[in-house]
């Protein structure tokens, strides 16, 4: 008698969640080698100094309006913004009885607001020093907090916002503004001229991680608390 375990439309998105998760650290270990070696060295001075002008580096291209919004963008991955925007999620979902979502969402960000400056302080990278910075900045150039705490907050609020949804169509836009945002946060501040490009790759690609595994813990342990443990019985057997 074989015994066949069933893979579910579930099982197989946490599989595809967790190879995300791998592909996504595997991304920032190696990313995290190359800035050690200086490797990406000619990739970021040539992105870098592509958004500028050649006649006076201290210009970016485009309109007055490009930049004004540059800023705007930015802000929105803030540590103030975020931990604003998070705080507000938390106590809805604490009345309306979401009490596991709330949680997800609280350690989504405190992990994230933990690693970062460990990160920082661990690879004690200087910022770019091509041109001049468009804003004040203070801690260590990699990777860019901007890039990750957005990337764990928004992407994390995208899933919870997707999982309620009963259209694939308004999930899958849920989750695609979610991936947007996070990505015009970080290139904002390419442009802006205070990270280098590798510095926001790994921000996306360790907040994207930290975010999905998140994620996965919570369905897993929503998955056992929500479902009986399938007996022998129930298998399907050939």
């Amino acid at each position: 008698m074989h015994v066949v375990f069933p893979v579910s439309r579930r099982g197989s998105g946490l599989l595809l969640a967790f190879a995300i998760v791998v592909a996504c650290l595997g991304s920032f270990a190696e990313l995290a080698e190359q800035v050690a070696t200086g490797g990406t060295r000619g990739f970021d001075e040539m992105i870098l100094l592509g958004l500028r002008h050649a006649d006076d580096p201290s210009a970016p291209l485009g309109p007055k309006w490009l930049q004004i919004a540059a800023l705007d963008l930015t802000s929105l991955g803030s540590i103030a913004v975020l931990c604003l925007l998070t705080t507000l999620v938390f106590f809805y979902l604490l009345l309306i009885r979401r009490r596991a979502l709330a949680l997800l969402v609280a350690v989504a960000l405190g992990g994230g607001l933990l690693a970062m400056p460990l990160l920082k302080r661990g690879f004690d990278r200087p910022r770019p020093n091509l041109v001049p910075h468009m804003v004040d900045v203070y801690t260590q150039s990699f990777p860019s907090g901007h890039a990750m705490l957005s990337a764990i907050v928004y992407l994390t609020l995208g899933a919870l916002v997707a999982r309620a949804q009963k259209e694939l169509g308004t999930a899958i836009f849920a989750i695609g503004a979610a991936i947007l945002l996070t990505l015009l946060i970080g290139a904002s501040r390419v442009y802006l001229a205070v990270h280098w490009p590798s510095d926001v790759l790994a921000g996306w690609a360790i907040g994207a991680a930290w975010a999905l595994l998140c994620w996965l813990v919570a369905s897993c342990l929503d998955s056992r608390n929500r479902l009986p443990a399938p007996r022998v019985s129930d298998l399907p057997t050939r």
